[in-house]
């Protein structure tokens, strides 16, 4: 099999695997998010609780994320091509099973588990190939990539609502199940960068002498992309990164799922409803593109960025329930989907960051499996606190106050890294210094030698 460059293109087919991305982010993590539109008509099919219902949308996150490693480790093994391809299959099944609705369990098991290990095989290997193609620019791929999932969200918000009222709740599923069938064809776009996704290549001994170092250097690189690093739960890097997404992902799902519903209890017409989530596509796709573009610029550090987006999500989601009508609740969920999508632009770029490139497949499988927690335990959590509250509010100061945490680990993990960083910088400068030193004494021991010998003639 023909080789190819393994350094990152930053462009050219790059891009074509960036649009290839957009649309697979859109037809998984944008089905994901506009789901909260399927809540109500659910809940008074089966007659079960808010609790119960969230369930759905809680086994789906969960698969996502647990499935990631299992998506890294194939991407790793075969190709992210294949594992797109996969995951575009899984996500139709589960839909396409799902709209015979036969009970919890089964829309459990279908709706849930089908449709989520589905999201997991294709949004993981999409993300992670673009990081892949881009090295400079990547700020900017990631972000246009998963601008992908609010712009299919604008649109299907109506989409949805519209499905839903020809077709009912079970036909509007098996239709977009088909549409997700798409994914597919994305896979095939496509198009492994390096032989280090292909096992099968082989790879000549290393030369002997100063060629073998760099050599040996890049077989390592090589390997380190064949196997997938669990280590990485050793470095305290990453583990604090990881309790960031916990909590992120306990409050990140909470807001769509309970949007509709909370506008639903204010009184707002279905027709209004529909409208917040697509304004929340729209900001939240401006938000991804502006921040993706200033990150590029390289003037604040990522994770300095990433922080303030936090704080801003945080209190925009307390002040989100102060609303009373259509127009408020429109304004606060602006402003909640631009931050959200400030801090959907960089957290990817962070985690590389954070771990290097040469990890960054098994980080990111890592990152989803230990942050499927988070998203496994928000959404029932804050049902169960809107059941008890008897108020849909109650879930939006849930995810508010869980971010502000999350904000706590991303300031401890800035701390860490400078200290590493001041340390690295003062054994670097302290080797440098003894430089001089050295070769100032050499030399004086190479003068004394010629007076030496000049004495014994």
């Amino acid at each position: 099999m023909q080789t190819k460059d393994s350094s990152p293109p930053d462009g050219g087919y790059g891009w074509v695997v960036v649009v290839s991305a957009f649309i697979v982010m859109g037809l998984t993590a944008a089905v994901l998010k506009t789901f909260g539109l399927f809540f109500v008509e659910i809940q008074e099919h089966f007659d079960e609780l808010a609790s119960t219902i969230s369930w759905i949308t809680s086994v789906t996150i969960a698969t996502f994320h647990l499935g990631a490693p299992v998506a890294s480790s194939l991407c790793v093994k075969y190709t992210h091509r294949a594992v797109v391809i996969t995951g575009g299959l899984l996500a139709f099944s589960g839909m396409a099973l799902g709209c015979l609705g036969l009970n919890m369990i089964w829309m459990y098991a279908t709706t849930g588990f089908l449709q989520g290990l589905g999201i997991s095989f294709s949004w993981t290997p999409a993300i992670s190939i673009v990081s892949h193609y881009f090295s400079k620019k990547r700020a900017l791929a990631n972000a246009i990539a998963s601008a992908g999932e609010c712009a299919f969200a604008f649109t299907f918000g109506p989409f949805f609502q519209w499905l839903i009222g020809q077709y009912g709740w079970k036909g509007a599923l098996l239709i977009i199940g088909g549409t997700q069938l798409n994914i597919c064809v994305c896979g095939i776009l496509m198009r492994p960068l390096t032989s280090s996704y292909h096992p099968e290549v082989s790879h000549p001994e290393p030369p002997p002498g100063n060629g073998a170092s760099k050599t040996d250097k890049e077989g390592k690189s090589t390997i380190t992309h064949r196997t997938f690093n669990w280590m990485l739960l050793r470095r305290a890097e990453f583990v604090l990164y990881a309790m960031f997404g916990i909590l992120a992902a306990m409050s990140f799902f909470v807001p769509p799922l309970f949007l509709v519903p909370l506008s639903y209890s204010l009184g707002i017409d279905e027709s209004w409803t529909a409208s917040l989530l697509s304004i929340l596509a729209m900001v939240d796709f401006a938000g991804r593109l502006l921040c993706g573009w200033y990150a590029n610029l390289h003037l604040t550090k990522t994770i300095h960025l990433l922080t303030m987006t936090i704080t801003l999500i945080s209190t925009s989601l307390m002040l989100l329930p102060l609303a009373n009508n259509y127009l408020s609740l429109a304004i606060f969920t602006g402003f909640y989907g631009f931050f959200f999508g400030t801090t959907v632009a960089v957290h990817i770029t962070v985690l590389a960051e954070v771990v290097g490139m040469s990890d960054f497949d098994s980080a990111l499988g890592l990152f989803m499996l230990i942050r499927s927690t988070g998203g496994f335990l928000g959404p029932p959590l804050a049902g169960l606190i809107v059941d008890m509250a008897g108020d849909y509010r109650a879930g939006f100061y849930m995810a508010g106050a869980t971010l502000i945490l999350a904000a706590v680990f991303l300031v401890v993990l800035d701390q860490f890294q400078q200290r590493s960083e001041k340390g690295n910088h003062t054994s670097t400068k302290s080797e440098k210094s003894s430089l001089p030193y050295t070769s100032f004494h050499f030399l004086k021991l190479q003068k004394r030698r010629y007076q030496d010998h000049d004495v014994a003639v």
